[in-house]
């Protein structure tokens, strides 16, 4: 039975140039792939010695690229590698399937989030009504889904995300800082939904997962064995769970971890 993968990318396998800064001293700095290129700029990279265990890990597994990017987004990201037949978008909104979003799956979605929780339409104005000027850069809906702002981080309120969060809480969303980004999602928006699925589909009957961020928690504990990098919200936050193994590394080089990881697991099972 396959063996699949589903990894998070944003921190966890890949970096923009600000998340490289984490740890990578200059003098001894690891050769770097360009994966992301978005209007003629270079976005985010992952090291070479990454790009070729990444490579390995498609012929060895069922590898899921599994990200709160929107499909826009996501296909702006080159992995090395063979194409993923699978790929998770907009934290689980969106199943495509050789780059194609499955309607039936979207639609299942949709209709569970009208059930269960606040409509995207009041989180969005809180948001906007909540947000400073003097700090808030951008304001966006992403696949009419969830929201995000993009902020000064230096310039934020100690206590505003956790009042933020404890207002969505109330209204069954979730809300996540990570770098200048400031999500809240649906809580029955998940990675961890649309991971299962993909694991009926193909019939593996083990999954390993990796993530930095609350969004990826439920996916780790979801997940047979999961790994976590020593940057991020949940290492932020100490989080860990039995079958998920809370990394030393940080920065880019708790990719190159993260895939050995991944690798080691899928070649041998047991």
């Amino acid at each position: 039975m396959p063996v699949l993968v589903a990894s998070d990318l944003d921190r966890t396998l890949v970096y923009s140039a600000a998340a490289l800064a984490l740890t990578m001293p200059d003098a001894r700095a690891p050769r770097l792939l360009c994966v992301e290129v978005h209007e003629s700029k270079p976005l985010s990279y992952l090291t070479e010695t990454a790009a070729g265990l990444l490579a390995d890990l498609g012929d060895a597994a069922v590898f899921v690229p599994t990200t709160t990017r929107t499909r826009a987004q996501y296909q702006r990201i080159n992995l090395p590698g063979p194409p993923p037949k699978y790929a998770i978008c907009a934290n689980g909104g969106h199943l495509l399937v050789d780059g194609v979003t499955d309607p039936g799956w979207h639609a299942r979605v949709t209709a569970r989030l009208a059930d269960e929780c606040a409509p995207l339409s009041e989180v969005s104005e809180h948001l906007m009504r909540a947000g400073d000027p003097a700090w808030v850069r951008k304001h966006r809906i992403a696949e009419d889904l969830f929201v995000y702002l993009v902020v000064e981080r230096e310039l934020l309120p100690g206590d505003w995300v956790e009042e933020l969060a404890a207002w969505a809480a109330r209204r069954g969303w979730t809300v996540s800082l990570q770098g200048r980004k400031v999500y809240a999602v649906p809580g029955p928006l998940t990675k961890s939904a649309a991971v299962r699925e993909v694991a009926r589909r193909t019939g593996a009957e083990l999954t390993l997962a990796a993530g930095d961020s609350l969004l990826d928690a439920d996916l780790l504990l979801a997940a047979d064995r999961g790994w976590r990098p020593g940057h991020g919200e949940l290492a932020d936050a100490g989080w860990t769970a039995p079958a998920v193994s809370a990394l030393p590394e940080r920065g880019v080089l708790a990719g190159e971890r993260i895939l050995r990881e991944f690798l080691r697991a899928a070649r041998s099972p047991r």
